[in-house]
């Protein structure tokens, strides 16, 4: 019997649902429910209780919901999953996502996981400069006509969602399941692996695509989170 799905997709810094835009229609396509939500990432007043609160209202009442995290939407994605209010939440997915620990801030989280030494390790393994740069590190594999079509949806993070502690206490009893890019050079597949197996134990699925995957290689990724 085929079991339609809700698929809650959560943007990275910046808050753009459009991030997920192409990804919904193949959802959609395959006869599921797919919510691409946008955050109020530039307003200095919202932090992350305020994108939790988002979160955890999409979810609602639903039944069989997938929540997916990219980048920075794992922490707002995690307090929302693990606040005990969604009995209908299936899984959680993170992809290429922050994976917090309990009471961690996003802005201590760099520090704590060690991310710049694995960033110059990467850089220095694959031959690119390590000093951040958008293009090295984010959309090299994105194509380009679709970069330009984001040009107006793009907004900067204030510093508000990095001050907050992730407010949860353990991991809501749902299966979890942790995507990394396989060109991802931001957090390379190598640092993820380590962060899944420290935070949860568990192996990442490699996929293909950078750290934008949504973007770069969207039916993979719609492919595997329908299989979930």
């Amino acid at each position: 019997m085929f079991t339609v799905t809700t698929f809650v997709l959560v943007p990275g810094a910046g808050g753009a649902a459009w991030y997920w835009h192409r990804v919904v229609p193949l959802l959609v396509e395959a006869g599921h429910e797919a919510i691409a939500l946008d955050l109020p990432a530039d307003d200095p007043a919202s932090g992350l209780p305020e994108y939790a609160r988002l979160i955890s209202d999409a979810v609602g009442s639903r039944s069989d919901v997938v929540l997916v995290a990219q980048s920075l939407g794992g922490f707002s994605a995690t307090q929302a999953a693990a606040s005990g209010e969604h009995p209908g939440l299936r899984a959680l997915v993170f992809v290429n996502a922050m994976i917090p620990d309990p009471g961690e801030t996003a802005g201590d989280w760099w520090t704590h996981v060690d991310q710049e030494k694995a960033l110059r390790a990467a850089a220095e393994a694959g031959g690119w400069p390590a000093e951040f740069d958008l293009e090295t590190h984010f959309t090299h594999d994105v194509p380009p006509e679709v970069l330009a079509s984001g040009a107006d949806h793009q907004r900067d993070e204030t510093d508000t969602a990095f001050a907050a502690p992730c407010d949860f206490t353990e991991w809501p009893p749902i299966t979890i399941r942790v995507v990394a890019g396989r060109d991802d050079r931001f957090f390379p597949v190598a640092f993820q692996q380590c962060i899944a197996r420290k935070r949860f134990g568990i192996e990442p699925d490699v996929l293909p695509g950078g750290h934008l995957m949504a973007l770069s290689r969207p039916a993979e990724l719609a492919d595997y989170l329908i299989a979930i």
